[in-house]
């Protein structure tokens, strides 16, 4: 029993099996009707299925599921019971073909990878701290794209009802619009349709007006406020380590002068 609770808390096999079975799901996916694949599949849910029993055994089920990587883990396990079912039973007394698409979501396991990086926890403080930060510039944001992509369904519904036929086609097409990828192809769409040349111009210049406040400015401030909250952090640590250093030099001054006294 110490020897099977040593190897699947072993971060290392674990990682190792992870990256097995992503690897196993691609080949699947990918059509290969290689009986062995079937059995890997088996086997991969199996040793997910212990390591979390030993974990819970070791650790309790109350203190097991309070880490989020363990939540994470034993979601996807549970998840994949299906798939275990169906290869005892090869189909025979039910279908459950339909729950075997969530043995995909066990790709979701490479995110535990990123736990061993040194600096993964960092970042991720960063990121939460980034999201309360900005989380009214992005909603202000999304609010102008919402109210922009109600007046353009109410002026082009008809003109170009493939971008703007509806309230959400329209809020889509504008946020398509500030992401500057193929924006030119909409504007031209409608200015095609136009009856004259000046309310084709108009229109272009609208759409350029659009993309220019969003796209360019909007985006470009965004990402600004995102970047500038996520490396606060590190800013503050800067600072701080500043500060010591200063403080350190006033000591040095004032036992110099005290020494020259």
């Amino acid at each position: 029993m110490e020897t099977i609770k040593k190897i699947f808390t072993n971060n290392k096999f674990i990682l190792c099996i992870i990256f097995i079975n992503s690897i196993n799901i691609y080949l699947q996916e990918c059509d290969y009707e290689w009986p062995i694949l079937n059995h890997i599949d088996f086997i991969c849910s199996m040793l997910f299925l212990i390591e979390m029993i030993v974990k819970i055994t070791t650790l309790g089920n109350k203190e097991y599921w309070k880490s989020g990587w363990n939540k994470l883990d034993g979601t996807l396990v549970i998840l994949s019971i299906p798939s275990i079912i169906c290869y005892f039973f090869q189909w025979k007394i039910f279908d459950l073909s339909v729950l075997l698409v969530l043995r995909l979501l066990r790709i979701l396991r490479v995110f535990r990878t990123l736990h061993f990086f040194p600096s993964f926890s960092k970042v991720v403080k960063g990121f939460k701290m980034a999201i309360k930060d900005s989380y009214a510039v992005l909603l202000s944001f999304f609010v102008i794209i919402v109210v922009i992509g109600l007046i353009n369904c109410s002026l082009f519904k008809t003109i170009a009802p493939e971008y703007f036929g509806s309230p959400l086609t329209s809020i889509y097409s504008v946020f398509r619009l500030c992401t500057i990828e193929g924006w030119y192809d909409i504007p031209d769409k409608i200015a095609e349709a136009t009856s004259s040349p000046m309310l084709a111009s108009l229109v272009t210049g609208y759409f350029c007006f659009i993309l220019i406040m969003g796209g360019i400015i909007g985006m470009s401030f965004i990402n600004s406020v995102f970047v500038d909250a996520m490396v606060s952090d590190n800013n503050d640590d800067v600072k701080e380590q500043l500060d010591r250093m200063e403080k350190q030099i006033e000591e040095l001054k004032q036992m110099l002068a005290d020494k020259n006294k």
